[in-house]
């Protein structure tokens, strides 16, 4: 029997190809965890933050979300005494009840706008009051989400201003 030589590969290079594509691979699920872990964090954290939110909105306004205020509006305060007004969300739907004078026995109601969206029954109404026609009588002021409100103080009560005021209103309000 003759003998040859032949050369064997000892699968050497195989090997190393095969190594590096499993670092590859190593590498890429790694940082395709690292990526996951860190949407995870954030859906966490963002869940987490609304809820401290709404936690602070029901020790600030209750619920359902109630906000009041006293103020000399000229409404029925010949015995000295305030008009007290309270805004509420009452599920979804402003109400701002008005006390002349802070008699609950001429207590009056003023509809304000329904809310839509997710979670709205949970959004605060702020009410304030300020003379924002320029008439000496404080008008009442809603802000709900960052939109202002104003009702105009007229003949004795708040209504909703005229497009004719309105219009008069904006270009107060311009600088």
């Amino acid at each position: 029997m003759a003998v040859t030589s032949r050369t064997l590969h000892t699968g050497r290079r195989i090997w190393s190809r095969n190594r590096q594509v499993q670092r590859t691979a190593h590498a890429l699920l790694y940082g395709a965890a690292l990526i996951l872990g860190a949407l995870a964090m954030y859906a966490l954290i963002g869940a987490l933050i609304g809820r401290i939110n709404v936690l602070i909105d029901d020790i600030r306004y209750g619920y359902p979300r109630t906000m009041h205020v006293q103020a000399f509006v000229g409404h029925g305060e010949e015995a000295g005494q305030p008009t007290h007004l309270i805004a509420m969300n009452l599920d979804r739907q402003v109400v701002v009840l008005e006390l002349p004078g802070g008699d609950p026995s001429r207590v009056r109601s003023i509809a304000g706008p329904y809310l839509f969206g997710a979670d709205e029954h949970l959004t605060p109404v702020i009410i304030g009051v300020s003379d924002v026609d320029g008439d000496t009588l404080p008008d009442l002021l809603l802000d709900i989400r960052r939109e202002r409100i104003v009702y105009l103080n007229r003949e004795g009560e708040f209504r909703l201003p005229t497009p004719e005021e309105q219009a008069r209103l904006a270009k107060t309000a311009l600088p």
